[in-house]
């Protein structure tokens, strides 16, 4: 049974990937610490910080076609004002009556501050092929 805590953080972090998969750059922002940290596959493991480089990103605009994230397998672990959540990432895509679906494993952490959750690191690895 998950705590209301544990509960917040896999609501926050459903909220972020809704607003990557959707191109929502103003709700991305508004989830995350400016001072993000991240190593994931886009920077080829190195560790990158800051918002602008994950701008780039929101430049297209979103998926294309229909998509649906879910969140599977998730952990989470809530210390004070600080939440972590493990889970594998499901991604399904149709585009042009073609599916695909592809995982990869993440980690993310968030800080309360006043109130809120913020996101303020994440490690992202691709799952197979």
């Amino acid at each position: 049974m998950s705590t209301p805590a544990e509960l917040e953080i896999i609501k926050v972090t459903q909220e972020l990937l809704e607003a990557i998969a959707g191109g929502d750059w103003d709700k991305y922002q508004e989830l995350c610490d400016p001072s993000l940290t991240a190593i994931e596959a886009e920077s080829f493991g190195l560790p990158v910080r800051g918002l602008e480089f994950h701008k780039f990103y929101f430049g297209p605009g979103g998926s294309r076609g229909k998509h649906r994230t879910t969140i599977s397998s998730e952990m989470v672990h809530v210390v004070g004002d600080v939440g972590i959540i493990g889970y594998i990432r499901l991604v399904q895509r149709e585009n042009d009556g073609s599916f695909k679906s592809v995982g990869m494993a993440e980690t993310r952490v968030w800080r309360r501050v006043d109130g809120k959750w913020r996101h303020i690191h994440f490690h992202r690895s691709p799952m197979g092929s």
